[in-house]
């Protein structure tokens, strides 16, 4: 059974302890996770099935009988259809419409993910300022009050601002590869069909 008393006890009352700092960064991670996972999802639905790559050309000739991404591809190309540089052109097009905003989004999320340790590090300076003010003020138990509070919060930021920023980078590496492996797929389709087939 879970025990709230512990989980405010340890970890709401240690997250705290970081300060108003923690309420952007707890907003930043929600952010990167939320862009991470949309564009995985939207990934997920934009795959090109390797077990299909046999059926490419056959589909390509009949493009209303091809499944899935692949038939979106091969119906808005229409490979056998016009001269070979419409049919680039169609590819380039389609390159852009699957995959351009994601390749966007990306490098905002690689950017969103660099500002987390900055962000941290942000923090840090501020538990410093406060643990500063603590040493040179005089009154006892609120120095030592107010070094304690600027030491959590400066160490606290830092540790959060990292644990934010390692898994957007993993997360960000993921969806970059599978870009790649779309992009490396359309292309084997397109110098599969534009090598059997002739200028109209």
């Amino acid at each position: 059974m879970i025990d709230l008393n512990y989980i405010k006890e340890t970890i709401w009352d240690n997250w705290m302890s970081g300060g108003v700092m923690m309420i952007f960064l707890f907003s930043l991670a929600m952010f990167i996770f939320v862009v991470s996972f949309e564009l995985l999802t939207y990934l997920r639905n934009k795959k090109l099935n390797p077990g299909n790559e046999g059926k490419w050309l056959d589909w390509a000739k009949n493009p209303d009988e091809a499944e899935g991404t692949e038939g979106v591809i091969l119906r808005y190309t229409k490979p056998f259809v016009g001269s070979t540089d419409v049919v680039r052109r169609r590819f380039m097009e389609l390159r852009e419409m699957m995959l351009g905003h994601v390749e966007r989004k990306s490098n905002f999320l690689k950017s969103l993910v660099a500002v987390a340790p900055l962000m941290g590090l942000l923090g840090t300076v501020m538990g410093m300022l406060t643990t500063f003010q603590g040493i040179a003020s005089s009154g006892g138990n609120q120095t030592v009050d107010m070094v304690a509070k600027g030491i959590s919060t400066a160490l606290i930021t830092t540790q959060t601002g990292l644990m934010i920023a390692l898994p957007g980078l993993f997360l960000n590496m993921i969806i970059r590869r599978r870009v790649r492996n779309i992009s490396d797929a359309i292309n084997r389709m397109e110098g599969l069909i534009l090598g059997q087939r002739t200028d109209n």
